[in-house]
């Protein structure tokens, strides 16, 4: 039960881009769950602070643009100037931070009715711990491709059920043994925090290979159809081929398709003249394989 006398501040942050998890990780948009722990982490340094609610993110392979929390102060409205102080001062700080990559970010925090119940204080010490110990973002970038992220993660959701709080991370890599160790640090994290700790299979990368006899192919099909060389890179991101490598292991892929922009956001499009023409790529490299 919140204590006879708490007040209570709703915390809400809002206008990130968001993004792919893997495809925008690096451009290094605000996460509104890191947010939001950082400001009740450096809030509750000077004040007792017991925490209701935390909800932000709804998809593993997004990274969260808004969310909110419920923050109780024990200690009544003695206590809820100061509080209030020292979360938009830390929110104030990390929207200057980063501003370069989310000018449109917001924040609001104002004075709300005390909830009935909150989290006691090991609980809400464990888990604003826990939100601000996970990693996320970029883990290392590629030896081999200039400018292509390796391994990455992303915090995902979090939110609360039935009266637990479910904290959901995202991680990838195109190196098997670098992402096996980042899902390790990251349960070690969580079971130091005293959290239960479920791991998935995870989404198998694909190391490019830039030797590929099938690329060769697929690049001079691109420059007959298309009348332009092809723009040969890598993407951090799932792939179909990833899944398919791991049953079929050294057979020689590739990937193509359309124009796409801002997956995973409102912004999410596609270039509609790029798609006749990518599936015309498609036919005329099946038809020279199948012929040639």
């Amino acid at each position: 039960d919140t204590p006879a006398g708490s007040a209570a501040l709703a915390i809400k942050v809002s206008g990130l881009k968001g993004g792919h998890s893997g495809i925008d990780i690096h451009l290094q948009r605000g996460n509104a769950v890191k947010i939001l722990a950082r400001a009740l982490q450096a809030a509750a340094l000077d004040k007792p602070l017991l925490v209701a609610s935390i909800q932000s993110g709804n998809k593993h392979n997004a990274i969260p643009r808004e969310g909110s929390a419920l923050a109780v102060l024990p200690g009544g409205a003695a206590d809820l100037d100061a509080a209030k102080r020292a979360l938009e001062a830390e929110l104030a700080a990390m929207r200057a931070e980063c501003r370069p990559a989310e000018p449109g970010m917001e924040y609001e925090v104002k004075p709300v009715d005390a909830p009935a119940r909150v989290w006691d204080a090991a609980s809400t010490a464990k888990a604003i711990g826990l939100l601000n110990a996970l990693p996320h973002g970029v883990e290392k970038m590629s030896y081999e491709i200039k400018g292509l992220v390796e391994t990455s993660t992303n915090l995902a959701v979090v939110d609360e059920k039935d009266g637990k709080l479910e904290i959901l991370t995202s991680s990838r890599s195109s190196v098997a043994s670098a992402l096996e160790a980042l899902r390790r640090r990251i349960q070690a994290a969580a079971e130091l925090a005293g959290a239960e700790v479920h791991q998935e299979e995870c989404y198998p990368g694909w190391q490019p290979d830039v030797s590929s006899k099938l690329l060769g192919i697929v690049k001079g099909m691109h420059k007959k159809v298309m009348g332009k060389e092809a723009e040969v890179g890598a993407v951090h991101a799932g792939l179909d081929c990833g899944i398919i490598g791991e049953k079929f292991p050294g057979m020689d892929m590739n990937s193509f398709g359309p124009q796409i922009e801002f997956p995973h956001s409102p912004d999410e499009r596609v270039k509609v003249d790029t798609v006749g023409r990518f599936y015309d790529l498609l036919k005329a490299t099946l038809k020279d394989l199948a012929t040639g």
